[in-house]
């Protein structure tokens, strides 16, 4: 009987779907990469996903996040991409936590029953935390670097963080995580040199519109450019990525 993952059953069979149908991954970021990770794995036939964010769409976001559109401007991310992937896939298990990713909310997110983690998280210490926590609990991650700043989609690779170049964020990872003993890591990352920015006349300085201002990107020490073809490639990638692994585990 035809349903809506018949195309994808060609590829992986009735085996294939059942994996998925059966692992629950995590999602923490929903921005421009991790949205539409989410989104992607949920047309994959994902049984479960835990969506973990604490921001709420800005107008700002419209140019490259899946849960940004004029009619979601100021709603929590995490619950605009719960009802976008049941809407996508009524039976998939979705837990929406508005939450800041850090050292004090990790052991309320990260729980047994995880397949898979997704790191779209933006912030070096939390990202560290993450990776550190699930390298720690043996649950497979894979983490996003610098998609900000870039305009070609296609210097995007997976790689293992001991392998990467070019990218900041990557060299950054890179030594702390070796600082704390990890030096493997599954990651997406670009090739591309990052371009630069003109900071000093960036408008989220002066006219900054985010709904919530206890935490906004203006309090950023630099608030990268962006555009709508290389974040969700790499969200396309992680998910891509995501997939293969549950299906060979």
């Amino acid at each position: 009987m035809l349903n809506s993952f018949s195309r994808t059953e060609l590829l992986i069979g009735a085996e294939g779907l059942a994996k998925l149908e059966a692992s629950t991954v995590a999602v923490i970021g929903i921005g421009g990469v991790g949205s539409y990770a989410a989104e992607a794995l949920a047309r994959s036939g994902l049984g479960g996903l835990v969506l973990v964010d604490d921001d709420c769409v800005c107008v700002t976001n419209i140019n490259r996040q899946a849960v940004a559109l004029r009619s979601t401007v100021g709603k929590p991310k995490v619950d605009v991409m719960r009802e976008r992937v049941l809407d996508i896939n009524p039976r998939i298990r979705v837990e929406a936590l508005q939450l800041y990713y850090g050292a004090d909310s990790a052991e309320g997110i990260l729980r047994p029953g995880l397949s898979y983690i997704v790191d779209a998280i933006d912030t070096v210490s939390s990202k560290i935390d993450l990776i550190v926590r699930a390298k720690t609990a043996g649950i497979p991650i894979i983490s996003a670097m610098g998609a900000g700043n870039k305009l070609d989609p296609t210097r995007l690779e997976v790689a293992d963080i001991s392998a990467t170049s070019i990218c900041p964020l990557a060299r950054v990872m890179r030594k702390e995580l070796r600082k704390r003993g990890i030096d493997s890591l599954k990651v997406v990352y670009s090739r591309e040199p990052p371009l630069e920015i003109n900071e000093a006349a960036n408008p989220c300085r002066l006219e900054c519109v985010c709904p919530r201002k206890e935490r906004t990107c203006a309090s950023r020490r630099s608030v990268p450019g962006s555009v709508p073809f290389v974040p969700p490639v790499a969200g396309f990638i992680i998910a891509a990525e995501v997939v293969r692994d549950l299906l060979v585990s």
